[in-house]
């Protein structure tokens, strides 16, 4: 099977080598590469390397060298083919069907690229030309220099149906319109003319670098102000961002990646200093563009207008990259002032002014969060549950259950932090007077778990289960990331929580003595002991003396459990509000299904906890 030059060339730009390396090598960073034990010989000194920039790896110790098709077919023993097939799994793509037809457009590529490389140069040319007078005033008015317009090689189209077409002629009329630069009409008699005409050329370049196609801006009156090339063998703008080519191994030194608007933002960026700059090539961001990017740096800066028509643009991208996101791999949007562009900022405030807008940019939730409550009449119930309803359907669009369960969570939070405030804090309080909370424990309590003052029973069982982080720090691995799907009706929990995971995440073998050390130095003494002192539920974790194996396997079952109440209360309250305008019996059954289920799980973290009061 012959597999189309550019089809390898696709795969190779879409699959990241050090992931796939990664499975069978352990990599650690070695400045801008990875390093490791070489996978192909015996070795206990990492002499292996690889680049993700360059698209190979290589080992100095064996002299072994190749790229990421070439790794899977020798470690895993697959033929070129089947390696070539499970690759373009992973990057979404379809192998190509061999047929005469797909034979003829792999042969059609064949020196394209020396096509869009020659016409590159020919508008070049032309814009250094006297004809070209118009095209660079109108650069030097946007304050690009020479040695920029050199750098991103700008050219001009002449106004004329048939100059480029002569120019190359002898490179092909067909190899002129597969790559999208003739127009072929489709009424017979009428010959091929030129697709750019009167246009500032901007060539549109591969992550190898190679000129796949164009996009013209008009000089003067006329529409479209912007015209790309079609799409063509060598050219899909879905899958191209423009500049990636130079911003991709500036990115992965600096750490940072933007995404502007169009071409002139990029150029301008780049000659004010800031070189690691893309720009879509007139649409919203695809999946394989937003992919493109992640492959580059964790969470690209999107650039945005700050006007009415930019916040709508940002909401677009947020809302395409939900579904998308992963651990680690997010979005930020700098918004900018209203009508403004970033040449704009840079030009008329200068370049710390972008800076400092880069350094505000906000996370994608707070994008999300903002647009959704900003301006947005709150004033009754069903208008709050509408929002609560948008803010749901925003994190349940998230594939990864990890991030998902965070965003949900934290919109709770938030929610009930701005709408249903708990009451404060106070050491020492009563019931009824402003302690942890105004629900009582439910109905046939213990008398354990009556002693909560008034504490929620969720908020009661959050609290035991810090404490037990407190006593085996240990539990937050194994725990923490399930322990952040519990809403806490107490700000003062959500805090101590938050600090114990940080604290936990930075240094996983913390004892009990250094996160105490921890979180002291962070302020948050006082309020280690407030909920010591007010914890009055006891499980095996919340104790000292208790086997870490024990703690961890208690800890986990009154956290499951935890989780699944809610989970019972929330298609509960679902059920019930539906059974109100149904009256069915199927919803009738699901409601006393529900709550024998939650009374199940409640007898369960008694029994818990009535084991622990019976070791004592």
């Amino acid at each position: 099977m012959t597999i189309p030059p550019a089809f390898l060339d696709e795969i190779r730009a879409r699959v990241a080598l050090a992931a796939v390396v990664g499975r069978r090598v352990k990599l650690t960073r070695a400045g801008h590469e990875w390093k490791g034990c070489c996978p192909f010989h015996n070795e206990k000194t990492p002499s292996f390397y690889v680049n993700e920039d360059k698209g190979f790896y290589h080992c100095f110790g064996c002299g072994v060298h190749g790229d990421v098709i070439r790794f899977v077919t020798e470690q895993e023993g697959l033929s070129f083919p089947d390696a070539v097939r499970q690759l373009a799994d992973e990057a979404g793509l379809e192998m190509p069907v061999e047929s005469p037809e797909a034979r003829a457009r792999a042969a059609a590529q064949v020196g394209l690229h020396d096509v869009t490389a020659a016409a590159s140069a020919w508008f070049t040319e032309q814009l250094g030309s006297v004809e070209g007078a118009e095209a660079r005033a109108y650069l030097t008015k946007r304050g690009i220099d020479s040695a920029t317009a050199r750098a991103f090689g700008l050219g001009l189209a002449p106004d004329s149906k048939a100059r480029l077409k002569t120019a190359l002629a002898g490179l092909g009329m067909q190899k002129l319109i597969d790559t999208g630069l003739l127009i072929a009409p489709d009424e017979p008699g009428r010959e091929p003319y030129d697709r750019f005409r009167g246009r500032l050329m901007f060539p549109i370049r591969d992550p190898r670098g190679r000129i796949i196609g164009f996009g013209g801006r008009i000089m003067g009156d006329g529409q479209p102000k912007y015209l790309n090339s079609p799409d063509t063998v060598l050219f899909d703008k879905g899958r191209t961002l423009y500049n990636f080519e130079r911003a991709g191994p500036v990115a992965r030194k600096s750490t940072r990646l933007l995404v502007v608007e169009g071409y002139m933002d990029v150029i301008a960026l780049a000659q004010a200093g800031i070189a690691e700059a893309v720009a879509p090539l007139g649409t919203a961001l695809t999946e394989t563009q937003l992919a493109l990017l992640w492959r580059v740096v964790p969470e690209p800066i999107l650039c945005f207008d700050g006007d009415a028509a930019g916040q709508r643009a940002g909401l677009r991208a947020a809302l395409r990259a939900l579904p998308l996101l992963e651990p680690g791999r997010s979005l930020r949007f700098a918004m900018l002032p209203a009508g403004q562009d970033p040449d704009d900022v840079v030009r008329s405030k200068g370049l710390a002014a972008f800076e400092a807008l880069l350094a505000a940019a906000e996370p994608l939730i707070e994008l999300l969060w903002r647009t959704e409550t900003a301006g947005i009449d709150t004033s009754t119930p069903e208008r709050r549950a509408a929002l609560r309803e948008r803010l749901r359907l925003h994190s349940h669009a998230i594939g990864n259950p990890s991030v998902r369960s965070l965003y949900d969570s934290e919109f709770r939070s938030r929610f009930d932090a701005q709408f249903n405030p708990p009451r404060s804090f106070v050491r020492g309080a009563q019931p009824g007077r402003g302690g942890f909370g105004r629900n009582l424990p439910p109905a046939g309590a213990s008398s354990q778990l009556r002693a909560f003052q008034g504490r929620s029973a969720g908020d009661a069982e959050l609290a035991a289960l810090l404490v037990g982080l407190l006593e085996h720090p240990g539990l937050a691995d194994r725990h923490g990331e399930a322990l952040v799907q519990l809403p806490a009706g107490e700000p003062q929990l959500a805090t101590l929580r938050a600090a114990i995971l940080d604290a936990t995440i930075h240094a996983p073998d913390l004892d009990k003595a250094a996160l105490g050390h921890t979180l002291a130095s962070t302020g948050l003494s006082a309020l280690v002991e407030d909920v010591r002192r007010s914890t009055r539920l006891r499980y095996s974790f919340t104790r000292a003396g208790t086997d870490f194996a024990q703690a961890s396997e208690h800890f986990g079952l009154v956290l499951g459990n935890l989780i699944a109440r809610r989970r019972i209360e929330d298609e509960l309250t679902e059920v019930t509000l539906r059974l109100r305008d149904t009256m069915d019996e199927n919803d009738y059954a699901a409601q006393n299904s529900l709550i024998a289920e939650r009374q199940r799980v409640n007898d369960l973290l008694l029994e818990l906890a009535a084991r622990e009061r019976g070791d004592e």
